[in-house]
C-alpha cells in the first residue's frame, strides 16, 4: 500500500471512534526514520463550537489517557485490517502547543492566534514572520498576518539584520509558506 494511502486508511478506521469520544484527527504521518517506520497520529479535542463559552473551549487539552485510549483502539483496528506491510511503530499524541498549521482548515481555525511562519522565499528581505493570523481566505488559500518589526533575511545583497517597519501586514499564499506553527507566547 502506498504511503499516502495509509493516512487515509487511518482516517477511515479512526473517524467514528474519534468523533464518538470527543476527539478529532489533527494530522497523520507515515515516515521512515533510519531503519524504522513510524505511523504518527496526532489527535485533538473536537473543536468546541458547542461550548458554552470560549474559556471552556480553550481549556480542553489532550491527556496521556486520551492518547492511550486512541492508541489501543487504533492498534487493534490496524491489526485487524493489516493495511501496512512492513513493521512500524504506532505513536499517538497531541499536536502540541506549537502545533503546525498544515491544512487550510488549520489556518481557518486559528484566526486571531499568534503564529510563526517561515517562507520558502523572502518577501522584502523577510523570510521569518511572527505575528497575528488576522484572517484566512479559503477560496484563495491566503493567510493575512499582521506583525511587529521583523528581521530581514541575511545574505548577499540583503540588509545587515536591521529591523523592518514597525508594523506590517503580509498577504501569504499557503504555497509560499514552508512551515507555520502556532507561536508559544509566555507571559
Amino acid at each position: 500500500m502506498a504511503k499516502k494511502k495509509i493516512t487515509d486508511v487511518v482516517a477511515e478506521l479512526a473517524g467514528d471512534f474519534l468523533a464518538e469520544n470527543g476527539y478529532e484527527l489533527y494530522n497523520t504521518e507515515f515516515v521512515k526514520e533510519g531503519r524504522d517506520w513510524f505511523l504518527r497520529v496526532y489527535i485533538d479535542k473536537a473543536q468546541a463550537a458547542e461550548a458554552d463559552n470560549e474559556a471552556a473551549a480553550g481549556q480542553q487539552y489532550v491527556s496521556t489517557e486520551d492518547c492511550e485510549k486512541v492508541s489501543r483502539f487504533l492498534s487493534e483496528k490496524l491489526d485487524e485490517s493489516d493495511p501496512i506491510e512492513q513493521n512500524y511503530y504506532l505513536e499517538v499524541s497531541s499536536p502540541g502547543m506549537d502545533r503546525p498549521l498544515i491544512t487550510p482548515e488549520h489556518y481557518a481555525r486559528y484566526v486571531g492566534e499568534e503564529v510563526e511562519i517561515r517562507l520558502y522565499k523572502a518577501i522584502d528581505g523577510v523570510k521569518n514572520i511572527q505575528g497575528t493570523l488576522e484572517s484566512f481566505d479559503a477560496e484563495t488559500e491566503t493567510a493575512t498576518v499582521r506583525c511587529e518589526a521583523q528581521v530581514p533575511a541575511k545574505g548577499k545583497g540583503k540588509s545587515k539584520g536591521k529591523p523592518a517597519a514597525a508594523e506590517k501586514t503580509y498577504e501569504l499564499k499557503l504555497a509560499d509558506i514552508a512551515k507555520a506553527n502556532l507561536a508559544v507566547v509566555w507571559g
